[in-house]
This record gives C-alpha cells, structure tokens and sequence, in this order.
C-alpha cells in the first residue's frame, strides 16, 4: 500500500489506536511498549502484512528530530533540580566520560570482529553509545519503578543528557569516514564548540523562555502550551544555526523552566506529557516502517554479538570508569549499567550515514536496529527484576508521585490567614507569578470588592485586596506575609 494524502490521516490514526489499546496491556506480560509500537510498525510495513511502502530516511530522520525534542523538553520539565542537584556531577560524568568510553570500546570491539574501517567502527560505537531518554523515561514511568536513595534521578539525568554527546560524536566520526584525509584532532573543537555552545544557548535560552511566558498576556489558558512549543523549536534551532547542539540546549532549558514558576505550568507540564507520549509512538511506529525485517536478518548473527557486547562490557566499561572517583555502593553501578537502554535515538542517528551514503550506510542501519532491539527486549523487560536482585528497589507503598500529582497532594491544610493588601505593600499591582510566593503557601482565593476570585499564576493582586492565604504552619504564613508588604 502507498502512502498518499486520501489515506495517510486514516492509516496513521488506526495505527496510533492500535498502538495505545496494545500498549496499555503490554505490561501485563512484561513487554516495554516500544518494542510493540517497532512492532506494529513493521507488520505495517511492506515486509509485513499492512504492506505500506516507506523507505525515506530523510523523513524518518525529520521526524525523529521533532519527536526527540518533545521527548527531552517533557523529561527535562519533569526534573526537579532538588533531586538532580546532588548527583549532578555524576549524571554529567556519565553523559560524557561514560559515553565517549562505550563508543570507543564498542568501536574497538567492533573494528577486530569485523571488516569495518576504524573510523567506521567508531562511527557505529558512537551511533548507540547514549542511553535512549524516549526508552528510559518511557520504561521507568509506566512501570513506576521506586528505587533507593537518587539513583534514579541520575538514571533520567543521564538519559535526558548524553544523547547530545552520542550526536556530536556520531557527526565527528561520519565526517571523518567521509573524510578520509582528516585526522581525530581536526574533530575536537567541533565537539567542543557544539557541547559548551549548546549549555551556554540552553541556559540563556531557558531565562529567555520564563519572560516571554510570564509577561505576555495571551488571554486563552490553551495558547501557553503552544507558546512553550514555539520556545522550545526556536531554542534548538538558534542553537544548531550558530553551532552548538540543538539537543543540548533544549534539555537544559527545560529543567529550567520546570523549576521556575510559570503562568499556567500545570497546564503545560500535562500537555507535553501527552506530546512525549505521542511523538514516542509516532517515532517508534515511523521507523519501525523503516526498517525491513529480511534486511535485518542476515546481520542477527553480528548484531547480536555487538549487542551483547555492548550490555556486557561497553556499556559496563563507560559507567564504572565515569564513576570511579565517586563514592556509591557497587551494586548501584551495576544497575546504574544494566539500565542503559538503547531505543529510537541510535536508530534516528543511524540515519545519518544513510543520508551521507557511505558505502556501508545500510549494514550499519541494520545492525543498530537489531542492537536497540535486543537492548529494550533483554534490559527493558528485567529492570524490575535486576533491581530486586541487586536491592536497590523500594516497597510497592514508597513509590513516588509524579511532579505533576504533586500540585494536589502539596496544597497546605492546617493554617489559614487573610492578609489585606494595602497600596503601599510591593504585592499591590503584581502579578502573582512575580511574587516569588513561598513553596509551602497557596492562595487559595482573593475577595475583591465582596467578590471572590480564584486566583492564577497570571491575576494582578490590587490594592484593596484580601488574600486568602494557606500555609503548612504558622512559619509559613510568617513568609507569606514578608513576600507581599
């Protein structure tokens, strides 16, 4: 069947149907729902029984670039710095040190094994050297895996983090391959200028963003959403346009974002949680009807030997060198390798050599699938049971609530004051949003002119007003009363 525009809107909504009735029971059985949507996709296929003819990399690779931003901007509004900030220093070693080390010894693995140039060997260790974020979030979420002290903060950290570093190198070494008379210096300082570029540009990007958010008045609660998207496109591609790394800034200026106060952040947090449920089955179902299954076939053979490799010592390797100069149980380290899983993003970089058209684009296409394959099926479906194993699980009842739940679960109850705003108080003729309000007080309504008002993170307080204020504790309304005279 060919993809044209009378049934493309019909093909895609039943196979996005199809994807979510099938993936909510997948757990049941203990199958990660991304391989059901890779699945799906490639019955869907022209190899399988739906029969669609796909074979466009440079669309697969536009789509894979547009899903992967709403994937790391919804993870990186979902962090909370409180988490992150103590084990910062080990997520960042892992997302650098740990990758260019598994890219290295799997590019070396990779070179003895097979007739594969050096540079083409590096190209394929660095093409699946990240950890997938779509796959981790993905697979820690749904199964609601609590886990010990931060090891899973540094676990999403990583994932959200180390796809920019697997980028950079996939480039240096693809340029080098085609570029047979460059040498690995000549590579350094693009790896360098894309990594400090893209941190800087995130980061000013992110300060940019809160402004624009909060000072705009849109008048529709559904615009801000639309307004954070268009926010989140401009920071990767300012970025990518003056060199640095798209995917970098875009991670970066969300965790800013997502700990900031924000107009309307519920409604924003919930919107790009469905888009990076969305563009995780849109992404897995696009390449799943990339790939034809007969083309992978007579590469099961290497493929899995790399894979296995890759689990078993690479991937190994990256994390407990990266880690060797911090204090952390081993048993962590180990888990903190077994959770390195590779889905969707080594496949869209696997696009790359097949845009370039190097000579062995299409095995190195082939073999990464396999390799993404085996990952989410060996690792995906044993994180619950590894983490029992190693001790590193907590009960069933010390699970954790999603940043999300807890707006509801966080709203104070045991003390209540009314605070009247005079003209002469800095409250008077701001927006709530700009007060910096304490974190353990709401207000929970304003009574203006005998009316009560439900106040937002965008209403002006005016003089005159009287807040309705609730707090934990008496401490509490204390501050409450220092932030508004």
């Amino acid at each position: 069947m060919n993809l044209t525009i009378e049934n493309i809107v019909f093909i895609g909504s039943v196979l996005l149907l199809i994807s979510i009735i099938v993936g909510k029971t997948s757990y049941k059985f203990g199958v990660p729902t991304l391989i059901l949507f890779l699945g799906i996709g490639m019955i869907a296929g022209s190899d399988g029984i739906g029969g669609i003819q796909f074979d466009n990399p440079q669309i697969a690779q536009f789509i894979g670039i547009v899903s992967l931003n709403f994937i790391l901007f919804s993870g990186g509004l979902d962090t909370q710095w409180s988490s992150v900030k103590p084990i910062l220093r080990e997520g960042l070693a892992l997302s650098t040190a740990g990758v260019l080390l598994t890219a290295v010894s799997l590019g070396c693995f990779v070179y003895y094994v097979t007739d594969f140039t050096i540079y083409e060997s590096m190209l394929l260790g660095s093409i699946v050297s990240s950890t997938d974020a779509a796959a981790v979030f993905s697979i820690l979420r749904s199964k609601s895996l609590a886990l010990k002290t931060n090891l899973r903060p540094t676990l999403e950290l990583e994932s959200g983090s180390n796809d920019p570093m697997a980028y950079v190198l996939t480039i240096a070494f693809l340029t080098l391959v085609i570029n047979q008379d460059q040498g690995l210096i000549s590579v350094i300082p693009m790896l360098l200028k894309q990594m400090v570029i893209g941190g800087i540009a995130g980061f000013l990007f992110g300060k940019f963003s809160k402004l624009i958010i909060n000072k705009i008045e849109l008048g529709f609660e559904g615009l801000y959403p639309v307004l954070v998207i268009a926010l989140m496109f401009i920071t990767f591609s300012a970025t990518e346009f003056i060199g640095g790394n798209g995917f970098l800034a875009i991670y970066i200026c969300a965790v800013y974002l997502g700990n900031q106060d924000l107009i309307h952040k519920q409604t924003i947090l919930k919107m790009f949680d469905g888009l990076a449920w969305l563009m995780q089955i849109v992404l897995f179902l696009t390449l799943g009807l990339l790939v034809f299954p007969t083309q992978v076939i007579p590469y099961i053979g290497i493929g899995l030997m790399i894979s296995l490799f890759l689990i078993f010592v690479a991937r190994p390797v990256g994390v407990f060198i990266s880690l060797a100069f911090f204090k952390m149980k081993m048993r962590r380290r180990f888990y903190i390798s077994w959770v390195g899983l590779r889905g969707a993003v080594p496949i869209v970089f696997a696009t790359y050599p097949l845009l370039a058209g190097i000579d062995k684009a299409n095995m190195i296409f082939n073999i990464v699938f396999f390799i993404s394959l085996t990952s989410v099926l060996i690792q995906g479906t044993t994180l619950s049971l590894v983490a029992k194993w190693l001790k590193v699980g907590l009960p069933e009842e010390s699970k954790a609530q999603r940043n999300m739940n807890h707006l509801i679960s966080e709203i104070p109850k045991t003390a209540m004051r009314e605070i009247k705003i005079s003209p002469h108080c800095k409250a008077a003729d701001t927006k709530i949003i700009d007060l910096g309000f304490p974190k353990n007080a709401i207000i929970a309504m304003i009574k203006r002119n005998d009316k009560f008002l439900t106040p937002k993170g965008s209403t002006v307080i005016n003089a005159g007003d009287t807040l309705v204020v609730l707090s934990e504790d008496e401490e509490g309304l204390d501050d409450v009363i220092k932030c508004v005279n």
